[in-house]
């Protein structure tokens, strides 16, 4: 259920990347789904999009046939049937796709709605209805106004529309339900209440979407869950959610983004069905243990039911009904470290992604035998993965006008030597590209990865780890538990190692990260499009940042070579000790990646949030505190000096005349940057805030802002 029920939006699991889904929430398309929305063959084109994906009710003619009955049949609304509750396990989860333009500037939004239910016959229907602009300080006549000028096809935006669900998966226990939404853009940002028959527990949503011509206000997060053993009523559980539904509230955010390990789903191994295998101390004793049809569905069934009690849990629920969502999954959404150890402890078969069930990108979907197409949206590898037999689900769309989005599937084909396929590489920066040269109102692309890129550097950790040093201790460990807490009881290894091989900064990863970056900055030279790239992960807030040698005399405008890496982890796990961020810190120091671009972490916590001074005054990199990051096209463009030079103090200069960050010179706690930024069709760069957290006994999750700004590219 993670990349929403989790989309790897790539590959979905049902509580986050739809539910927790890694990849596209709710899943790739079906060539029946037309049947669905009671279109038939031939009909179902682009170009009918009201007569045939979007279903009207005129609301002057109530006691009309719904436009979905088909055969004389009534809907169960109009014959006035009383029929049971639905049982709701899971949703609802909104899931956002892609923008599709059309004719005559029209442009459509495509997503989705997922439920989960209990068996029953019941036909299930969504109910969509256009509530007016997002500003409340417009009056009606100008919301009349505008809608009036917005009519699609003749009909006005104030009727209701009515949508079918598709039925995804079912089984004994559970069915999972998609409606798949179109909603025309309007000339302005605009609310929509979508309503669920069958279930008075469920209350209306309302979702925003942004206007033709804005980009959209992004909400990014990483590591939404608990690690084992974590002590959750002392962080006062998911409070930072709260913080999230309050900003939404008043700035609506068009779309969160999930960066991974939507959920923790490492108690499998710990107190659920894998718990006798992974306490085996014996290697071949784990792998030569059978992994028979009972453990396999208890496993199933595990991943099931901690997917719907995560995604049902408050105020983490009321965002994903609300706020569309697209995601990619990490390893805790599967299991701690996956892909990243030994092949060899790997290649068990207890070693399994989370099941069909709760992967709603459609491959064991049971729909009438449909064969699944997946979305447009959708980059899929050409190869299975090596754990993982299926193949990569990365996604690319646009965020609005002006922004596209890249999410890189980084889990399905990793290994210990590798985080993807050449090949898919290869089809990930065609396809990025081939976008960017038709549309040059593209000025931003985001890039999402699992785990942050502009690091600094851990080897001699990994060098530690892995030495012949560490043998003894194991050998101790395993005969008399010394330094228990050390080492991984999964694999027997140091706990950190599989961590750190997961970095893309780690020794074995260093050929690809480099081709990676020399990829995307091409990429930006070419289409003069900035790169900004998200990752989570570490438990903390930072800022890293690529660009070119202060030798080569370019301003930050002018610098193509030029990424900011915002790394905010984690909305809800636990930070680590300050200590180890203070380590993290004195750790930075700027690395050469070629002879042309430099890279390093850049300053910017220079006080606690909540304004108190900091214990470790010297640093100003990282923050070990919970957080989450907005996102949004600014209106102004700030630049001045020599990106990347450094100060006499060994600060590194961003390019600015006054060598701060951005909004008004603050670089910590700027309180314009409190609000989530506005978004501008004529805007230039990209407003950022990081919300941290001020106390983690405050369950309304109050925090503080840190805000900076990144220029647009100027080539």
């Amino acid at each position: 259920m993670t990349d929403a029920i989790s989309d790897s939006e790539q590959r979905t699991n049902i509580a986050s990347k739809g539910v927790g889904i890694p990849n596209g929430v709710n899943g790739p398309e079906f060539p029946d789904r037309a049947a669905a929305r009671g279109v038939t063959g031939s009909s179902a084109t682009k170009d009918s999009i009201e007569a045939q994906h979007i279903r009207v009710v005129n609301n002057a003619n109530k006691g009309g046939h719904f436009p979905l009955a088909q055969n004389g049949e009534q809907t169960e609304m109009q014959a006035g049937t009383q029929v049971e509750e639905l049982a709701i396990l899971c949703g609802p989860l909104l899931n956002f796709r892609r923008l599709d333009s059309g004719r005559q500037d029209a442009v459509t939004w495509h997503g989705s709605v997922l439920l989960v239910a209990k068996p029953s016959k019941r036909q299930l229907e969504l109910r969509l209805k256009h509530l007016g602009h997002t500003d409340k300080s417009l009056d009606q006549g100008a919301q009349r106004l505008a809608s009036t000028l917005d009519m699609t096809r003749e009909q006005a935006l104030d009727e209701e529309r009515l949508f079918r669900a598709l039925k995804l998966y079912e089984d004994s226990d559970k069915i999972f339900w998609c409606f798949e939404l179109e909603i025309p853009l309007q000339n302005i940002e605009a609310r929509w209440e979508y309503t669920l028959s069958a279930t008075r527990s469920i209350s209306p949503k309302v979702i925003a979407v942004p206007a033709r011509s804005q980009s959209m206000r992004m909400m990014f997060h990483s590591c939404n869950g608990f690690s084992v053993g974590t002590d959750e009523e002392a962080w006062s559980g998911p409070a930072l959610w709260n913080d999230v539904i309050r900003v939404h509230e008043e700035h609506p955010f068009h779309v969160m983004i999930g960066g991974g390990d939507q959920i923790y789903n490492d108690g499998v191994r710990v107190d659920g069905p894998l718990r006798e295998w992974a306490d085996m101390g014996n290697p071949k004793r784990r792998r030569d243990h059978p992994f028979g049809e009972q453990l396999r569905a208890e496993c199933d069934d595990f991943y099931f039911q901690n997917y719907a009690r995560w995604y049902t849990t408050e105020p983490f629920a009321t965002a994903n009904g609300q706020i569309p969502q697209i995601n990619v999954w990490d390893d805790h959404d599967i299991i701690d470290g996956f892909g990243s150890y030994t092949d060899h402890f790997m290649q068990c078969p207890h070693h399994v992604a989370p099941p069909t069930s709760i992967q709603t990108n459609g491959a064991g979907a049971k729909s009438e035998g449909a064969v699944p197409t997946p979305d447009p949206a959708y980059i899929i590898g050409s190869e299975l993965g090596p754990y993982i037999s299926r193949p990569s689900l990365s996604i690319f769309t646009h965020l609005g006008a002006g922004i596209a989005f890249l999410g890189i599937d980084a889990r399905t084909e990793r290994t210990r030597h590798q985080i993807n396929y050449p090949s898919t590489y290869a089809a990930i920066f065609s396809r990025v590209s081939s976008s960017l040269a038709s549309n040059q109102t593209i000025k931003h692309l985001i890039v999402l990865l699992g785990v942050p890129i502009a690091y600094p550097r851990l080897a001699w950790l990994e060098q530690i780890f892995t030495s012949p040093l560490i043998g003894p201790i194991r050998f101790l460990n395993k005969r008399f538990g010394v330094a228990g807490s050390f080492f991984n009881k999964f694999d027997g290894k140091p706990d950190l190692l599989d961590d750190l091989d997961d970095h893309y900064t780690a020794r074995q990863h260093k050929r690809e990260r480099k081709q990676l970056i020399l990829s995307l900055q091409e990429l930006a030279a070419k289409h003069s499009v900035r790169v900004t790239i998200l990752g989570g992960d570490v438990h903390l807030a930072a800022l890293g940042s690529f660009y070119s040698n202060p030798k080569l005399g370019l301003t930050k405008e002018k610098d193509h070579r030029y990424m900011a890496n915002i790394i905010s982890s984690a909305i809800t796990n636990h930070p680590p000790p300050k200590a180890v961020a203070d380590l993290l810190a004195r750790r930075n120091k700027v690395h050469h990646l070629d002879h042309d671009t430099d890279e390093t972490l850049i300053p910017l916590f220079e006080k606690n949030p909540g304004g108190v001074e900091k214990n470790s005054a010297f640093n100003k990199l990282t923050m070990p505190s919970r957080n989450y990051a907005i996102i949004a096209q600014s209106e102004r463009v700030e630049g001045g000096g020599i990106n990347g030079s450094v100060g006499a103090d060994g600060s590194v200069s961003n390019g600015n005349d006054d060598g701060q960050l951005p909004n008004g010179g603050q670089p910590n706690g700027n309180k314009a940057s409190m609000r989530a930024p506005t978004t501008d069709k004529k805007a230039g760069g990209l407003d950022v805030t990081f919300r941290v957290e001020i106390d983690q006994h405050d369950a309304q999750g109050t925090t503080d802002g840190y805000g900076f700004s990144i220029p647009p590219l100027e080539m």
